[in-house]
Order: C-alpha cells, then sequence, then structure tokens
C-alpha cells in the first residue's frame, strides 16, 4: 500500500463494472464530507437516501442518490459516503475525475476500505480474511465457510480459547508472585488444576484442528489420472470436465506435461490432473521429466484415479484412490476385475457412477458444514499456541508453564491481528477488488 496512514479520503466505484443500472462510489475518510458538499450541495440527513444534482462546478455530471454515514459506526470506522449514479461509463468517469481533483482525495487501492475498517477496530483479521474468501466463492459451501469467518465465527472461537488460556496463565502468575509465602501443598494443587484445564483446552482444540482444511474448498478436491501410457486418461479427463482439455491421440506418450483442469459438479469444486504415463524406460529427457512432475502429482493429490490394467503401486494403495477398468464399450476387455469401476469415456458408460464414487469421497474430505474454516495461517498458528498449552499440561515447572502459555497467547492474537500482523497484509488486501 502507498499510504498507511489513513490521512487521504479514498474513493471508488464499489458496484459492478458500467454500464449497469446504477453504480455506487463510495468515499471514505476526512474529507468524504465536504467532498460530497462540493458536488452536492447540502448534505442529507445521516444515513437517508436523498436525490441531489452532482455538479463539478457549472458543470452537471448527475442526478444521484446520496448517503452519509457518521464514523466512527461505519464499514470502515470513517466518515463515509456513498453516491448512487446511473451506470454509464461517462458518469462514473466524470464523477471519480471531479472526485479526483479534489485536494486530500484519491482513488482507493484494493481492498483499502477493508484495510482501513480493520485498522479502526471495526472487524479482525480473521473477518478480513473471510470477506476476501467470500468476494472469491464459486460454491454453496465455499460461500457458506467464508460467510462465518467474515461474521466473526473464527473470531468468536480464537477469543474463547485465548481467554481460557489468559485465566491459566493468570493462576501461574499469582502463583509465582505468592511463592514465598504461599503453601507448597496448596500450590501444587494450583498447579495441578492449570494442568488439568490445559490438557482439557488441549483436546478441543485438536478436534478442530483435526478436521478436514478449509482450502480443499477454494482451491478444489484435487483428483489425479494415473497409469501407464496409452490407457486412456486423456479421453477421460475430457469426458469428466465435458471438454476438449487435453490432446488425444493413438500415439503413446502424447501427455507429456501435467494438465490441469477445474471443475465444479454438485456444489464441490474439483481440480482435475491429467499425467504423463507412468512407466520405467522413458524415451528421452522430456518424458523423464513428464514421470517425474506425474510422480509429483501424485504426492499431492487427495484422491487418484488409477486406469490401468495393472494393480496401483503401493504408493497409492495407502491413500485415497478408484482404480478403473477402462474403455468399457470395447468388445476385447472382458469382465472387470473385482474392485474396479468399469468406463467407458468414449461411450459415456459407468461415468455416472464414477462421478458418483468420486462425490462420496470428497464429501468426507471436506470441513462439516459447522466446522470452524480455519485457514492455512490460521491453523498453523493455532498449532503453535496448542502446541505451548500441551506444554504447560505437562509442565512441573511454573516458571516455564508461564512462559508456554505466554506463547500460546502470542499465536492468538496473531490470529486475529492483535499482534505481528503487517507483513501479511498487502498480500491479503491485494485479493480484494478496488471498491472493497
Amino acid at each position: 500500500m502507498t499510504d498507511t496512514s489513513f490521512a487521504h479520503t479514498i474513493f471508488a466505484l464499489s458496484s459492478g463494472q458500467p454500464p449497469a443500472a446504477i453504480a455506487v462510489v463510495r468515499i471514505s475518510g476526512p474529507d468524504a464530507f465536504p467532498a460530497v458538499k462540493r458536488l452536492a450541495g447540502a448534505l442529507p440527513a445521516p444515513r437517508q437516501a436523498s436525490l441531489r444534482t452532482l455538479r463539478d462546478g457549472n458543470s452537471h455530471l448527475d442526478r444521484a442518490l446520496v448517503l452519509i454515514f457518521p464514523g466512527p459506526h461505519t464499514a470502515t470506522g470513517e466518515d463515509l459516503a456513498e453516491l448512487h449514479l446511473h451506470g454509464g461509463r461517462a458518469v462514473v468517469r466524470a464523477v471519480e475525475a471531479a472526485l479526483d481533483a479534489m485536494p486530500g482525495l484519491r482513488g482507493a487501492e484494493p481492498g483499502e476500505f477493508t484495510r482501513r475498517a480493520l485498522a479502526n477496530g471495526r472487524i479482525d483479521l480473521t473477518e478480513a480474511e473471510g470477506l476476501a474468501d467470500l468476494l472469491a466463492a464459486e460454491t454453496e459451501a465455499q460461500r457458506r465457510a467464508a460467510l462465518r469467518a467474515a461474521e466473526g465465527g473464527i473470531r468468536r472461537r480464537i477469543e474463547e480459547w485465548a481467554a481460557r488460556t489468559l485465566q491459566l496463565s493468570a493462576a501461574v502468575e499469582a502463583s509465582l508472585d505468592h511463592a514465598d509465602e504461599a503453601d507448597v501443598a496448596a500450590e501444587e494443587e494450583s498447579l495441578e488444576r492449570v494442568r488439568r484445564n490445559a490438557g482439557a483446552l488441549v483436546e478441543e482444540i485438536e478436534l478442530v484442528l483435526a478436521q478436514p482444511a478449509v482450502e480443499r474448498l477454494h482451491d478444489g478436491i484435487r483428483v489425479v489420472l494415473a497409469g501407464s501410457p496409452n490407457v486412456g486418461k486423456s479421453t477421460l479427463l475430457n469426458a469428466l470436465v465435458q471438454r476438449e482439455a487435453a490432446i488425444v491421440s493413438p500415439l503413446a506418450g502424447t501427455t507429456r506435461d501435467r494438465i490441469e483442469a477445474p471443475v465444479l459438479r454438485d456444489g464441490i469444486a474439483y481440480l482435475l490432473t491429467d499425467t504423463a504415463g507412468l512407466h520405467d524406460a522413458p524415451a528421452d529427457i522430456v518424458e523423464q521429466i513428464g514421470i517425474d512432475r506425474a510422480q509429483q502429482s501424485l504426492a499431492e493429490a487427495d484422491l487418484v484415479l488409477w486406469l490401468d490394467d495393472q494393480p496401483p503401486p503401493p504408493e497409492i494403495v495407502t491413500r485415497p484412490h478408484l482404480t478403473l477398468h477402462g474403455r468399457a464399450d470395447a468388445a476385447d476387455r472382458g469382465e472387470p476385475p473385482a474392485g474396479r469401476l468399469s468406463v467407458s469415456a468414449k461411450s459415456g458408460e459407468g461415468m455416472a457412477m464414477l462421478w458418483q464414487a468420486i462425490d462420496s469421497i470428497a464429501r468426507d474430505m471436506l470441513p462439516a458444514s459447522d466446522a470452524v474454516p480455519l485457514n492455512r495461517r490460521q491453523r498453523d498458528l493455532v498449532a503453535i499456541a496448542v502446541d505451548g498449552v500441551r506444554s504447560a499440561a505437562a509442565g512441573d515447572d511454573a516458571l516455564l508453564i508461564a512462559e508456554d502459555l505466554r506463547r500460546a497467547l502470542r499465536a492468538f492474537d496473531r490470529i486475529t491481528g492483535a499482534a505481528d500482523v503487517e507483513s501479511m497484509l498487502d498480500t491479503l488486501f491485494s485479493r480484494f477488488c478496488i471498491g472493497k
């Protein structure tokens, strides 16, 4: 960000790109109301829409609905105004040009309205991350998880854990403050109570960490197609995504690199990956690179579709996988071996059953509808916090227990943005659109 002091007043188009029926321009900062007064004349009453003629000097810009929201009880925590314009490109450009010419005003950067809300205490970091995910949500499950985060679901759970950790820390600190005058037996009883309560908190947090990662909702279930060369993987990929995503030919080794294709099906996002055929005698270095990348894709896969007459190797058997009997429409294919799904990408035979099998496995890999939707950053910090609480639960020295609990509290503060977050804010808010 170029301006983190918030001395400037910012503006941006916050609705969809014109042309549209209505275009909403938001203005936030200390000069928001003077800017609106300069364009519209007398200000309307707070939080009451009023029709005004907008002028830039003697130039008539538009007839618009004008609303003002005095801070600090606004979305950004600052004085905030909205201009509801006619949604033509020329209208929006003219109003933005008039605002840009005013001293102290500038166009907003991506996510800057939300960044100001965070800085002014209107939201915490977990809610800002939830808003970013909500803007990017494409499936119903993504929307529900992002909305829980944006509405404070994660913050409330973290605050609860932090409050309990703080109570434990206070008990230990009190024990240390009165160590010289305390009864030894009473002090040990107090520490035992701390250890017992810390152990209960660890069990509760570990249940949350054991839930499936929320990234699978956003990034999609990674489904990798694997097998020997020329067994029909590319044809199957095209049938699953219902478009020509991969080149298909009768020549063995056509696929030399990973081909990824996203697809949404029944509310679940998938990322399907076609890979080079696996075998022990690559013809050249390019084919070897393709095989290496196929192995890497298998290591990252959530689910493997094994399309080969040979049984899958041990590293696949131990992971979620489906073994397929391909080309079910071919006259010489015979009966499928036990435990294999018979499919034909060409005729469509068995494809519905294959999707049902994929769906059944995928749903067990996704967070439950009422789960705490921790992202990777949050999970990493929760893991640090629970490690501190776990050490406290096993400790026998009050000084070390106190330090373990302080370490846990610092991690909880970093989750909500109470400490040590500036380094990741630019990355977070770059995901937002300009008017958010």
